[in-house]
């Protein structure tokens, strides 16, 4: 029996009866010879943990575009914290935590530049629309790996996909990682709001303290361990009542007052414009593409369109700016 089938065996006696379990996997678009140590779950975890598209979120915003301070969170941070809070729940109830992991490692591979700001701007721009979730699983299945994708399991993919509020997770492993996202950044983003002088503790609503806690740690505690207690040995993931009612009360708080905030967000204007100016040049100039993206093209692949979102949502912020420079600013004279 090889390492891999006989850490199959051990989720078969040890997880719960509502986990994932990698021997049950709906298996992967294409076909492929099984390790003979890791499990599916855990060979997608680590092929996005290798992928290009992870090590870029370290050059991503969370909220605050191009931070000086050094201890601001980045997409990259953001995601580490959500596969935290994700494999803490997973692992307390008996549930995939190689699943968890994989899908919260993988759930922001999509995010364009500057955070929501970049966002909106391509969905603005583009004919088709455009919405992360749906990026990042474009990420893992057809753009990594020079156009071939990590070919990861269905519920993988899945997870990722239904990240967001509104998605419907196929596995109590994707309902984690969709919750583990909120708890992870209503409380960070709290925190770099403090570090950066737009809130302090006073000013978050008793009612919701008075529910969750009066700092970042207890609230994640608090969150976390009530989401253990009110799923255990249940077929969904769920909070109770009075701390669910909180945390959407906090997390409008944060809308009101960070999010929208023109002292945090004063600059996204200015990046939203970046963004479709970049997309509008490369649609008139194709030529400039990198060959990968330029052949999804000229085969039919794809069109001009949804290649350009595609580059432009890979970049990183320097990247972006970068580009942005190279096109519209002159150059000093140069001889």
């Amino acid at each position: 029996m090889t390492i891999r089938e006989q850490l199959e065996e051990r989720e078969k006696k040890y997880l719960s009866p509502y986990a994932a379990l990698s021997q049950k996997s709906r298996g992967r678009r294409q076909e492929e010879p099984e390790c003979d140590i890791r499990p599916v779950f855990q060979r997608d975890r680590d092929r996005i943990l290798h992928c290009k598209a992870f090590r870029r979120l370290k050059q991503k915003t969370q909220v605050f575009l191009l931070p000086k301070g050094d201890h601001y969170r980045t997409r990259l941070t953001h995601t580490l914290e959500v596969s935290q809070n994700a494999r803490t729940i997973a692992k307390a109830l008996r549930l995939n935590e190689d699943l968890v992991e994989a899908i919260a490692l993988g759930h922001d591979l999509g995010h364009t530049p500057f955070g929501h700001a970049g966002e909106r701007a391509l969905n603005a721009v583009s004919p088709f629309g455009f919405r992360h979730n749906e990026q990042s699983a474009r990420v893992v299945e057809c753009l990594e790996k020079q156009g071939k994708g990590l070919n990861l399991t269905w519920e993988v993919i899945d997870g990722i996909r239904n990240h967001k509020t509104s998605g419907r997770p196929g596995t109590l492993e994707g309902e984690i990682v969709r919750l583990s996202d909120k708890i992870a950044y209503i409380n960070h983003d709290i925190d770099d709001a403090v570090r950066g002088g737009l809130l302090t503790e006073r000013d978050i609503p008793a009612e919701y303290t008075k529910v969750l806690g009066t700092s970042t740690r207890i609230r994640l505690d608090t969150m976390v361990h009530n989401v253990i207690t009110n799923s255990m040995n249940q077929p969904r993931i769920q909070m109770s009542e009075e701390v669910e009612a909180a945390m959407k009360g906090l997390r409008r708080f944060m809308f009101e007052n960070v999010y929208e905030n023109p002292a945090a967000k004063g600059e996204e204007n200015k990046a939203v414009e970046m963004i479709a100016r970049l997309y509008e040049y490369y649609i008139n100039h194709i030529e400039l593409l990198p060959e990968q993206f330029a052949v999804m093209i000229d085969t039919g692949k794809e069109t001009a369109e949804q290649v350009v979102c595609d580059y432009i949502a890979g970049m990183t912020d320097t990247y972006a700016v970068k580009k942005f420079e190279e096109y519209f600013i002159p150059e000093s004279w140069k001889f």
